[in-house]
C-alpha cells in the first residue's frame, strides 16, 4: 500500500508542472454538412503546417476520435498559437480515409472552411488564432462522392 501511494504521489509531483498554462484558453467546434449520423469523427488539431492535413506523424498534435454528434464539440484547452484543424466524417468506423482513385468517399472539413479544389487546402488557408479567449470553429463537412 505504501509502494503504491508513494508512486501515485511522485507521479502526481512529476506531471503537475506539465499541465497547460493560465492562458490556454477552450477551443470548441461545430460541425455542420453531415450526411449521416453513422461512423465517428477523426479529428486532429496541429500548430505544424508541415503535418498538415494529415498530422499522423505529428507528436505534438491532438488527435481526438469521437462518436458523430451535432453541436458543439469540445476540444479542450489549447495554448496560445496559431493552429488549424482537420475533421474527416468516418462513416463506416474503419479510422481511416476512405478513398477512390485519390478522391475522398467519406466527408472532410476544415478550419475556416477554406475552399477545395485538387487536394486538400493549405495550413496557412486553415489557420486560426488562439489568444486570450474561447475559440469556436464552424466547420462544414463536404462530400465528393
Amino acid at each position: 500500500m505504501k509502494i503504491r501511494t508513494g508512486l501515485l504521489i511522485a507521479t502526481t509531483m512529476m506531471t503537475a508542472g506539465a499541465g497547460q498554462s493560465d492562458l490556454a484558453q477552450p477551443l470548441s467546434m461545430d460541425v455542420q454538412g453531415l450526411r449521416s449520423a453513422k461512423g465517428n469523427f477523426l479529428i486532429c488539431v496541429t500548430r505544424q503546417a508541415a503535418h498538415f492535413p494529415d498530422c499522423s506523424k505529428d507528436p505534438e498534435a491532438r488527435h481526438f476520435t469521437l462518436p458523430v454528434t451535432s453541436g458543439a464539440v469540445a476540444l479542450g484547452r489549447m495554448e496560445p498559437g496559431t493552429y488549424a484543424i482537420a475533421i474527416i466524417h468516418d462513416e463506416n468506423g474503419n479510422g481511416k480515409l476512405d478513398t477512390f482513385a485519390g478522391i475522398p468517399r467519406e466527408g472532410v472539413g476544415f478550419s475556416r472552411n477554406p475552399e477545395i479544389r485538387f487536394g486538400a487546402p493549405s495550413f496557412r488557408s486553415a489557420q486560426f488564432a488562439v489568444t486570450g479567449a474561447a475559440v469556436r470553429q464552424d466547420i462544414k463537412v463536404k462530400y465528393f462522392l
